[in-house]
């Protein structure tokens, strides 16, 4: 009885053990040790205009409580647009060495929006923002870190009650929400905390400026 209690311990530590995140491999963030942070305007691959710009505006929270400096998102935004410079794909595809001229940041950080807006439905509406981040050194050009995120008007709600009649009513009055309130901005911000914070696994690591340096 003994002996098969101990082979089913070891059989579930051997299944959770293989279905946890294997845990980033942070040796060249180490190696570069950045200070600053030059956030480029997000790509935006969704359908709506303004996710770029409203996703860019929230970045900077995050990054400056992970203990980083970054570069104010307006002035980067107004220098790009006095070189002629408005489009996010454009920009990205600017050399390493340009931008050094220019800001001179430790790191610079990419993003790609592939998810941001409502979608609607009969009984449901889910407004979503998704989006992908890369840091890399801005003098060698090597990748420091990648990650991503997502963020859901639907994680909190429960259209279960009261039936399809119930359901319909919660759909219709989140539809009229979502017309009179930016619902997609709100969702965006909450992105950017679960893309950006240095306290959650495989994330940024903690800048020289965080409360606690401790890296993971």
């Amino acid at each position: 009885m003994k002996k098969s209690i101990t082979l089913a311990v070891l059989a579930l530590t051997a299944l959770l053990t293989g279905c946890a995140t294997p845990s980033y491999d942070y040796t060249a963030f180490r190696e570069s040790k950045p200070r600053s942070i030059l956030v480029l305007p997000p790509v935006n691959e969704s359908l709506d205009v303004s996710a770029s710009y409203s996703f860019l505006t929230q970045v900077s929270h995050p990054l400056a409580e992970s203990g980083y400096y970054v570069f104010p998102v307006a002035v980067v935004e107004e220098t790009f647009r006095e070189n002629g410079l408005t489009d996010p794909q454009e920009i990205h595809s600017l050399p390493l060495d340009k931008l050094n001229d220019v800001f001179g940041a430790d790191s610079i950080l990419y993003i790609n929006i592939t998810q941001y807006g409502t979608s609607y439905q009969l009984i449901a509406s889910d407004t979503r923002v998704t989006a992908e981040a890369s840091l890399v050194d801005s003098r060698t050009g090597q990748l420091l870190w990648k990650g991503a995120a997502t963020a859901s008007s639907t994680e909190q709600s429960n259209n279960s009650g009261g039936g399809l009649v119930g359901m319909l009513v919660v759909a219709l009055v989140d539809q009229i929400i979502n017309t009179t309130v930016d619902r997609s901005y709100q969702i965006a911000g909450l992105t950017s905390f679960r893309l950006l914070p240095s306290n959650v696994h495989n994330g940024i690591l903690p800048g020289p400026r965080a409360h606690n340096q401790q890296l993971q």
